[in-house]
């Protein structure tokens, strides 16, 4: 199974995990969040973070979901990618983190590529009439 660390700004990633937790209807195993707060020492989280992975790590890799890019939690995540181990998505939304639950049991390529598309096709304009989840 694929690890998974939500590394955002401030409890984001925290909420997103509990939205996520509802509408999978259990806190998923393996799933974890870290918060940046800006006092926070970007070394001293990235220490962190690094353990968290190991804590996640199951064999299978982890994959790290983070805010925006270009920020201070991206940039974190960015130092702790290892191709085919430790992989990084920025832009998070609720429809990417259900996407990779989802499809943890998948090859960490095919996780990447599912919240990649499940993130995209997240957004989208609505009108009146009620949406329906895909």
């Amino acid at each position: 199974m694929i690890g998974i660390l939500v590394l955002t700004h401030e409890d984001l990633g925290d909420h997103m995990i509990r939205c996520a937790s509802h509408v999978v209807g259990m806190k998923p195993p393996q799933l974890l969040h870290l918060s940046v707060f800006p006092q926070d020492d970007p070394d001293a989280v990235l220490t962190r973070a690094r353990e968290m992975i190991k804590q996640l790590d199951s064999g299978d890799g982890v994959l790290v979901l983070s805010d925006m890019c270009g920020a201070t939690p991206c940039n974190i995540a960015s130092r702790l990618t290892q191709p085919g181990k430790v992989e990084c998505i920025a832009g998070v939304n609720l429809p990417m983190l259900v996407r990779v639950l989802t499809y943890r049991n998948e090859p960490l390529p095919v996780v990447i590529e599912k919240g990649l598309s499940g993130g995209q096709c997240g957004v989208m304009h609505i009108g009146t009439e009620p949406c329906h989840a895909n």
